[in-house]
Formats: C-alpha cells, sequence, structure tokens
C-alpha cells in the first residue's frame, strides 16, 4: 500500500480527488461534487492518523463509500470494511473498490470473506451426491459450478436462495467442518478464502463476520482484527441488535434437524439402537416444534415453558440428544462421526443450560459457572426467549446489557473506530448508540447536512381521523384513507408495516380494491419482490422488518412511501422488557431514552426509501395519530427531513397525480 501520511497532508490528499475537475471527475463520468462528502472523508482522515473512534451521520446522497475508501487506501494503514449485508459487500468489493484503485494506479491486496454458509464444501458436496433425491440435477449443476469456480462463492452460483434447504447440505458450519482433518482440506474455499484474507491489506466482511471474530467462534478467523489498525463499520445502526444475538447463545430446531439429517445419512440401517435413538429425536422435535407454531413474535422463556406447556418436552429433547450422543461415542469410527457425536452432545448440554439459566451472569458461557457458586458482583442479567425461526422455533439467551461486552471486545483491539450510517442520532444526539455498545465519551461525532433538497422533492401528508394504532380496525381505515392516493398515483408504493399480520390484512384489503400489482412480502424471494415491483407498472410492495432498510429503488418506480404505524418494539417483547428495567433501575426514562429514540432511527431508516436521487419525488404518508396528538409527536416530526405537508386527502392526491405526470414518457 501506500506511504502513511499525516494528518493533515492526507485530508488535502484526499480532497484533491473529491473536487470538481479532480482525479475521480475525470474517471467517473456521473461523479460530482458533493461538500458532504469531503467533510466526512476529511473527518474519516483524521480519525485514521489519531487511531480515533468516530460516529458519522451521514444521508442518503453524500456517497459514502468513497469518502471512507479514499482516506483509507491513501492512508497505507490495513483495514476491516464491514458492512450490513453480503449484497453490500459484494457491492464494495466488486464495483467501489475496483473503481477507486483504478483511479489510485497504487498495488494494494484486497480480499472479500462471508460467512462459511456462502461458499461450496467440497467434501459435504460429494456426500450429497451420493444420496439420491429430487436435488440430483441441482447438485450435478452445482458440482460442474465447483469444478470451474476459483472462490466456490455461491453468489457466483446465483441460483440458490439463503432459505434453499439443499444449502446447508453442500456447505459447512463451524461445528460440521473436519477443518485440517478434512480430505478436502487443501483445496478447502473457505479456508483459501481466510488465507487471502489474512494476507490482504483491505478486507471486506460483514457484521455477522465481525462479531464472530470478537467471539473468536471461527478458527483462523480470529487472527483478522488484531492486525488490522483501522474498522470501518457501514451501516453502523445495525450492531445493537446484532451484538445482542453476537454475546448471546441460540439454538434452533432448524439446526438439530440438520444434525438429524446428517446423523441419519451417517448410520445408514447398520447401527439399528442409534436409529431408535435417532427415531425418539425426530419425534420430540416434532411434538416440540408443533407447539412453538402458536407464536406471532419472541416470548419470555418462562411463559413459553408455562404457558406453552412445553416443560416435559424441552427435558425430552435435551435427553434424545445426549442418548444420540452416548450411542453414537463407542461406534464412531471415523472424524465425521466422532464429530457428530460431539455436536449431539454439545447442543444437549447447550438446552440444557438454556433451559436452567437463572439470574445474572457475567456473560451467557459463564452462567453455568455463577450457579455454581461464582461471583456475580459485576454480573449482567440475562434474558432468555423462544422466538419463531422458520417453520420452528429458536431457545435464545443474551445480557440486558451489551454494551460493556461490545467495549471490552472492540477496546481489545486498537486503532480508529469509525462507524457511519444515515441514522445514528436523534436531533443529532448519539447518546442512545453509544450507550448501546458502551463508546467512549472521547468518540468524535458528526452529523453531516443532506445532500437532498427534500423540501423541494418530497411531501409528508399525516391522514386525520384514523383509530388508535392498537386498535383492530387501523389498518382497515388507513388503506381506505390512501386507497384514493393510491389510485391518484398509479401505484409506485411501498406499503411498510410493522407487524407481518398487518401485511396480510393490508394485501387481503387492496386484492379486493383490483387496482395494483401486488407485491407481498413471504409470498416470494426478497430479491424478486423488489426486482418486480422496479418493473412492473400500478405495483405496490407490502412488506415488514427488512423492507425498511437496505432497500433502493431510485427513479420513477417508487413514488410513495406509506409507513402504518411508528416502529416501536413490541412492549411485551423479553429483550424490550429486560432493557427497560435495566433503564428505569439506573433512574431513567425507559421511554424517552430508549424506546422513542429506537422509534424514531426504524422510522427514519423507512422514510428514507422514499429518495434515492437528486432527481426522485415522493409522497411520504405517516398513518400514526400519535404523530398529531401525543406529545412526543413534535419530536418524530423534528427527526424527519423538513418537508411541505399536505393538508388533506384531496391535496395528497393531488400531488400524487402531479408525480405520474412527471414521468418519462
Amino acid at each position: 500500500m501506500a506511504e502513511a501520511l499525516g494528518a493533515e497532508k492526507l485530508a488535502a490528499e484526499v480532497d484533491h480527488y473529491l473536487v470538481t475537475g479532480g482525479a475521480l471527475a475525470r474517471v467517473l463520468p456521473a461523479f460530482r461534487e458533493r461538500d458532504a462528502q469531503r467533510r466526512m472523508a476529511a473527518a474519516v482522515a483524521g480519525a485514521l492518523d489519531g487511531g480515533d473512534s468516530l460516529l458519522l451521520e451521514a444521508g442518503t446522497g453524500t456517497g459514502k463509500t468513497m469518502a471512507y475508501l479514499l482516506p483509507v487506501l491513501l492512508s497505507g494503514k490495513r483495514a476491516v470494511v464491514s458492512t450490513g449485508t453480503k449484497n453490500l459487500q459484494d457491492q464494495l468489493y466488486h464495483r467501489d473498490l475496483p473503481r477507486l484503485l483504478r483511479v489510485l494506479d497504487q498495488p494494494v491486496r484486497t480480499a472479500l470473506l462471508k460467512g462459511r454458509a456462502n461458499y461450496l464444501c467440497r467434501y459435504r458436496l460429494k456426500q450429497a451426491a451420493e444420496q439420491p433425491g429430487p436435488d440430483t440435477a441441482a447438485i450435478l449443476s452445482l458440482r460442474q459450478f465447483m469444478e470451474a469456480s476459483e472462490s466456490g462463492e455461491l453468489s457466483d452460483y446465483g441460483r440458490m436462495a439463503d432459505d434453499d434447504p439443499l444449502r446447508p447440505r453442500v456447505t459447512s458450519t463451524a461445528d460440521n467442518c473436519l477443518g485440517t482433518r478434512c480430505p478436502d482440506y487443501d483445496n478447502c474455499f473457505v479456508f483459501a478464502a481466510r488465507r487471502r484474507a489474512l494476507e490482504a491489506d483491505i478486507v471486506v466482511v460483514n457484521h455477522h463476520l465481525l462479531f464472530a471474530d470478537f467471539a473468536i467462534r471461527e478458527a483462523g478467523f480470529n487472527e483478522l482484527l488484531p492486525g488490522a489498525e483501522a474498522v470501518i463499520i457501514d451501516e453502523a445502526h445495525q450492531l445493537p441488535e446484532l451484538a445482542a444475538q453476537a454475546f448471546g447463545e441460540r439454538l434452533s430446531t432448524r439446526q438439530i434437524a440438520e444434525l438429524l439429517r446428517e446423523l441419519r445419512q451417517w448410520a445408514g440401517p447398520e447401527h439399528p439402537a442409534l436409529g431408535e435413538a435417532l427415531d425418539r429425536l425426530a419425534m420430540t422435535l416434532r411434538d416440540l416444534e408443533s407447539c412453538c407454531r402458536e407464536s406471532d413474535g419472541r416470548v419470555p422463556w418462562a411463559d413459553f415453558v408455562q404457558g406453552f406447556g412445553v416443560a416435559d418436552s424441552l427435558k425430552a429433547l435435551q435427553s434424545a440428544l445426549r442418548e444420540v450422543g452416548e450411542n453414537l461415542g463407542p461406534i464412531a469410527d471415523d472424524e465425521e462421526g466422532r464429530r457428530l457425536g460431539e455436536r449431539a452432545t454439545e447442543q444437549a448440554t447447550l438446552l440444557a443450560r438454556l433451559m436452567q439459566m437463572d439470574g445474572p451472569a457475567e456473560s451467557v458461557e459463564e452462567a453455568a459457572d455463577v450457579e455454581d457458586g461464582g461471583s456475580g458482583d459485576e454480573a449482567e442479567e440475562l434474558i432468555r426467549w423462544m422466538e419463531p425461526a422458520g417453520q420452528g422455533a429458536a431457545f435464545c439467551a443474551s445480557p440486558a446489557d451489551v454494551s460493556a461486552a461490545y467495549a471490552r471486545a472492540a477496546g481489545g483491539h486498537p486503532g480508529a473506530w469509525i462507524y457511519v450510517s444515515a441514522t445514528l442520532s436523534v436531533d443529532g444526539d448519539f447518546s442512545l448508540f453509544r450507550g448501546q455498545l458502551g463508546i467512549d465519551e472521547a468518540a468524535h461525532e458528526e452529523v453531516l447536512p443532506p445532500v437532498f433538497d427534500y423540501a423541494r422533492q418530497m411531501q409528508l401528508w399525516l391522514p386525520d381521523n384514523l383509530p388508535p394504532p392498537g386498535d383492530h380496525n387501523h389498518t382497515r381505515a388507513l388503506l381506505d384513507a390512501v386507497l384514493p392516493v393510491l389510485q391518484a398515483a398509479e401505484g409506485g408504493a411501498f406499503l411498510l408495516m410493522t407487524t407481518h399480520r398487518a401485511v396480510r390484512e393490508a394485501a387481503a384489503l387492496l386484492r379486493r380494491a383490483g387496482d395494483f400489482q401486488l407485491f407481498v412480502q413471504n409470498e416470494d424471494d426478497r430479491a424478486r419482490l423488489l426486482e418486480g415491483f422496479a418493473c412492473s407498472e400500478k405495483a405496490v410492495l407490502i412488506g415488514a422488518a427488512s423492507f425498511w432498510e437496505g432497500v433502493d429503488v431510485p427513479g420513477q418506480a417508487l413514488r410513495i412511501v406509506v409507513i402504518d404505524k411508528l416502529p416501536f418494539a413490541p412492549p411485551d417483547d423479553p429483550v424490550v422488557q429486560a432493557r427497560r428495567a435495566g433503564i428505569a433501575k439506573r433512574g431513567g426514562n425507559a421511554f424517552m431514552d430508549y424506546q422513542l429514540p429506537q422509534a424514531i432511527l426504524s422510522l427514519r431508516q423507512g422514510v428514507g426509501r422514499l429518495i434515492r436521487s437528486e432527481a426522485d419525488r415522493g409522497l411520504l404518508v405517516l398513518g400514526d395519530p400519535r404523530i398529531q396528538g401525543a406529545r412526543y409527536g413534535r419530536k418524530v416530526l423534528a427527526a424527519l427531513p423538513e418537508m411541505p405537508r399536505c393538508a388533506d386527502s384531496a391535496g395528497a392526491q393531488a400531488y400524487a397525480r402531479s408525480l405520474v405526470m412527471e414521468a418519462p414518457v
């Protein structure tokens, strides 16, 4: 990489590339100078030179990727760049980095590293090929791809969804990987990717891998962060929720079912005693999954065990897993069999720990030590819950407050830590984000000015006379109010709902209207829904959760965003309850200090779907009457971009029609 530069020289060098007539403008036809981008790049340059922590809020259109990649490349520092999704990883690595490297014309070693589930496993693919079944043609196609691929990345294969049942059969996990004992170890795609990452100057990962490095859960990967002089975290607003997962423990019925499938494949008919134990495991797993399907969200552990009547089923499942491990031990005559036995025992132990944990513990892993008499003076309270996962469930435990764990993990890797997102603060206040991750008060903060002219590009309509959000008629009343506006706009709308039940109800109501081509979450793959929406006329997409962020549909395809309610987390969510209790215990106001700021940040993510370029125009509809009636409504509106408001439905319809009239012929 380039020789390291001082702070002033680096900032000047970076700015040279970002001005009108600069090097980037000469190479990238669409480039234009942005003051916010220059300010962001200068802030990143300063943090890199000083090895500081930096919190940066930069809205859509800033050019965030170039603003942090350029200083990193020119600084000569080794860096890990973490993004929110695999798609963003691919975009950054395959598009943005090559563009900059062509401009800089300097030797920089780069690497892209994803989780194991994104790489074919040669050994497991060969095993799958030996099992006849309906996937035979797909497996043959994968084998042909494997022979021609250098990376083994399934994103290059392009025909396998994340939830494809074939994926776990042809990829590995940390649990089932045979490591150096694998006959295909020398040609392993995963370990080849890790070797490239360890040798690279710039490594692009995603947040899940970043936390895996913290937890040292993946052997060989935990060498990345110690060698980095800077960590850049894009879409940093996702970290608090991911930290709760990373510093906790989780066992899903899908994991157990996958182990069961592999055990049956290994055992065959030669081991009848093991076969009987597997039959008992399958029966107890089915019984438990049938109970879990009654849930529509997270359920506190005590409510789950008592209210769902599953205490005996959980004990039976734990006993069946342990029995499988005990049966397998004496007959496992190869590395795979021994590893399967260890996994069964590990799952039984984890389930037993999740069933028995109560009270405070320093971490989930240390819960058993505390129960056995270890000191819990400095311990954090643990939360346990069950949540739906696919066709089954997941059993989870996490510290109520992960700030200390995150601060310890990040603090163990000195250097610049740069957090970037469009939504990190509420009215310029970063205290919620800081507090959730234990980020030191010495960290620098900056909120960059918006790039888009929101006052010109969008308008807001707050429908009158809607029932309260908890009223069972709210979704119907909202659809009655917005239907004339959707008709005036001829579709081109996102309906972002706060519950999956509201998604289903809104879809049923709009289908009866018959005016639109509908794209509904859970009725198809997310990527196909977005692609279909962008290419269709009179389209309306209805979604929750994942559609509130990370969705980019610029241009005329998206003209209206309707948000049904303020996205407060469910009050009966066990994680929310524990965090509220913790704030109250410290003398704070849980609603004003946590729930409202979190809802505002989530709302801003949803609102951000509407305007994605300087040419976009659109209408934002917020269907929550609390914005006008509650005392905190002004705080919500103050957090949104300044924009004109439609006085009534007629005004909203007129504005919606104007959006269609501007569409190119």
